[in-house]
């Protein structure tokens, strides 16, 4: 027959042992829960707890048996849970994990240069693979959907479409009629000291084409849907939604992801071609105030004098830009853990990215074009 529960103490002056006895469960759990706590309030060097004779022990015992290493842990003091039947030490450290009992990170006031770029480089390969799982997760799904004769989610592409792209136009064709216009007053302004305003008409059109247009849709496109894909996969991942679409059978990526993704690199080149438009709006507009460059003028000298293809070398970064902003939002909102501030650190994290990510890759194609003479 089992004997009480109880606790044992055999003190050293470098350990404090504890002998536990009895049932060690819920219902008993009142019996041993006062002593517990006086040996935890007491400034002991080191402690060992020992459940071996325990003759019941549920999660109720593991409760007490953690909370005692948290205070341990508190104290800076080394803490041992021994017992013969190893289910009860896993038992305990299930406990410990579920329960929020983990002993957080010393965070230290300075960290060694070397250790931060390790981890970022560290982190910055998880999300290259993670992006290539995606990727290729995204594509599986969909054509899986295909083969046994599914829906392609066209309802769902068009609703994103609509919201990345029809619903950004505004916007898109306001900020760039403005830089437009602002780009044609300053170079106007500097070109009037060499008596070549009409300089002007080919120093908009090709920067616009070239850079501006691409980089500024890019870059508003990062903050406006980067962040909203983010938030919504992190909500979904918080609330177990994308759970619960593995369990009913289909590819949460494929799902999610991909018309995202689609959806992106389909509007972003419509975004930057509207922004082409915008800005040669805004710069015809100040040209023809500013330096009596008239709209016909503006126009006669951009169709003869600048070539299509710097268009067309904008345009081509558009895809590229996209799938590197759905891709990063994507990767961002997965990572959102169970808290209301993860989900706006991922946010946060999802634009900074994403912008540097495009910024860096405009640098990229810019010297690679002119490498090719392009």
């Amino acid at each position: 027959m089992p004997g009480p529960t109880d606790i044992q103490i055999v003190k050293s002056n470098a350990v404090w042992t504890l002998n536990a006895s009895g049932d060690w469960s819920v219902k008993a759990i009142d019996q041993i829960d006062d002593k517990l706590r006086s040996i935890e309030d007491s400034n002991f060097p080191a402690i060992i707890i020992d459940t071996t004779n325990v003759s019941s022990f549920d999660t109720g015992g593991a409760w007490l048996v953690e909370r005692l290493r948290e205070r341990a842990t508190r104290k800076g003091c080394s803490f041992e849970h021994r017992d013969t039947n190893k289910k009860r030490v896993e038992l305990a450290k299930v406990v410990q994990l579920s329960s929020g009992l983990v002993p957080a990170a010393q965070t230290r006031p300075f960290q060694n240069p070397l250790e931060l770029v390790g981890k970022a480089v560290s982190s910055a390969w998880q999300d290259f693979v993670t992006g290539c799982y995606l990727i290729g997760s995204s594509l599986k799904g969909s054509k899986s959907r295909s083969r046994h004769g599914g829906m392609r989610r066209v309802t769902s592409l068009v609703n994103q479409m609509d919201r990345m792209g029809l619903r950004a136009v505004p916007v898109i064709a306001l900020m760039s009629f403005l830089i437009g216009a602002i780009i044609a007053q300053q170079g106007a302004y500097q070109l009037k000291f060499y008596g070549e305003e009409l300089l002007t008409v080919y120093l908009v059109a090709i920067l616009h084409f070239r850079e501006i247009a691409v980089l500024l849709t890019s870059v508003m496109v990062a903050g406006r849907t980067g962040s909203a894909i983010t938030a919504e996969i992190g909500t979904m991942k918080m609330r177990e939604e994308i759970d619960a679409l593995d369990v009913i059978g289909l590819n949460p990526v494929g799902v999610l992801i991909f018309p995202r993704l689609l959806a992106l690199i389909i509007v972003l080149p419509i975004l930057t071609l509207i922004s082409d438009i915008a800005g040669i709006a805004g710069a015809i507009f100040i040209s023809d105030i500013y330096i009596d460059i008239s709209p016909t003028q503006f126009l006669y000298a951009l169709n003869t004098e600048v070539e299509i293809v710097h268009l067309y070398v904008g345009l081509a970064k558009a895809p590229f830009m996209a799938v590197l902003i759905g891709l990063i939002a994507a990767i961002e909102g997965l990572k959102v853990g169970g808290s209301a501030e993860s989900l706006g650190q991922r946010t946060t994290s999802a634009v900074v990215k994403s912008i540097f990510a495009v910024i860096l890759v405009d640098g990229l194609f810019s010297i690679f074009f002119s490498v090719i003479d392009i």
